[in-house]
C-alpha cells in the first residue's frame, strides 16, 4: 500500500474515533472507543495520544475522552448561530423556491423571538424584512414553537391582541399548543395582523430540544387553502435541517415537550 493510501486511512480512522467522542452523549472510555473503531489497542493508543497532543481530544477527570479545547476554541470565537443559518440557508430557499412565500428562520433568546435568517418572497406582496420586527410570541407560528415546546414562557400580565384574531387567553394558548404537538406544526391566521398568516415547525438539536423555528409567511388568502400541505413541507424540511444539525442522516428523535432554553428568532 502507498504511502499517501496509508496516510490516509490512518487520518480517516483518527477522524472516526473525534467523531465518536463529539457524537457519544458521554465521555467514551478507551475500551469503548476501541471498540467502536475495531481496531487494535496500540494502535488506538497512539492515534489517542495524537489527538490530544492536537487538542481534538482529551480527558476528564474519570480519565474518559471529551472534545478537546480546539472544538471550545472554535466555538468561542464564532458567533453561535453561524452555523445553524449556514446549514438551513439551502433548506430554506429550497422552501421559499417550492411555496414562493417568505421563509423565516427564528430562535428563542431570553423572553423575545429573534428572527436570525429569511428568504424573500418571489411575489410582490407579502415581502418585507422581518429581521428588526419585535412582535409578540403568542401572535406569531414561530414563537408559538417555541410556547409549544415549552422553548419559551408566556411573559406575566395581560396578553396582547393585536387583532380580533389574536389568541390572548392562556389556557387557549395552553390548548393551542397540545393541538400544535400533535399535529407537528404551528399555525396563526391573522392574528398579528389581518390578512397575513404563517406556518412554522420546530428545528430540533442533538438532544431532541427545539432550538430553532422555522416557518414561512404569507397572505392568508394565498395561504389559507393549502395550510396542511404547507405544514407537511415544512416538516420534512426541518427533519432534513435537524439531521444535518445533528451530523447524520437519521431520522431526529421527537421533539421534547420541555427543551433547553436557547440563547438567540420572527416571524
Amino acid at each position: 500500500m502507498s504511502e499517501t493510501a496509508t496516510g490516509t486511512r490512518a487520518l480517516d480512522r483518527a477522524a472516526d474515533l473525534v467523531a465518536a467522542v463529539v457524537h457519544a452523549d458521554e465521555p467514551m472510555t478507551f475500551a469503548d472507543l476501541q471498540d467502536a473503531s475495531g481496531l487494535a489497542k496500540s494502535t488506538t493508543s497512539r492515534m489517542l495520544t495524537a489527538l490530544e497532543r492536537s487538542g481534538l481530544l482529551e480527558r476528564d477527570a474519570a480519565g474518559s475522552y471529551v472534545a478537546g479545547r480546539l472544538f471550545w476554541l472554535y466555538a468561542a470565537r464564532h458567533d453561535p448561530w453561524e452555523e445553524l443559518v449556514r446549514l438551513a440557508r439551502p433548506v430554506m430557499e429550497q422552501i421559499g423556491e417550492t411555496t414562493g412565500e417568505t421563509v423565516h428562520l427564528s430562535i428563542a433568546r431570553g423572553d423575545r423571538v429573534v428572527q436570525v435568517a429569511q428568504v424573500d418572497s418571489t411575489y410582490l406582496l407579502g415581502t418585507r424584512d422581518w429581521t428588526e420586527v419585535d412582535v409578540p410570541a403568542h401572535t406569531s407560528a414561530l414563537g408559538k414553537v417555541f410556547l409549544a415546546w415549552d422553548a419559551l414562557d408566556l411573559p406575566p400580565g395581560d396578553l396582547e391582541r393585536r387583532t380580533p384574531a389574536t389568541m390572548a387567553d392562556r389556557a387557549d394558548l395552553r390548548r393551542d399548543g397540545v393541538r400544535i404537538r400533535e399535529r407537528g406544526w404551528a399555525l396563526t391566521c391573522d392574528e398579528l395582523e389581518l390578512g397575513l398568516t404563517g406556518v412554522a415547525v420546530p428545528v430540533l438539536g442533538v438532544r431532541g430540544d427545539v432550538i430553532a423555528a422555522l416557518g414561512i409567511s404569507g397572505p392568508t388568502p394565498r395561504l389559507e387553502g393549502r395550510l396542511d400541505e404547507l405544514g407537511r413541507h415544512l416538516l420534512d424540511q426541518s427533519t432534513a435541517l435537524s439531521s444535518l444539525l445533528r451530523g447524520s442522516h437519521a431520522a431526529p428523535p421527537r421533539p421534547a415537550h420541555r427543551s433547553t432554553r436557547t440563547e438567540e428568532v420572527v416571524a
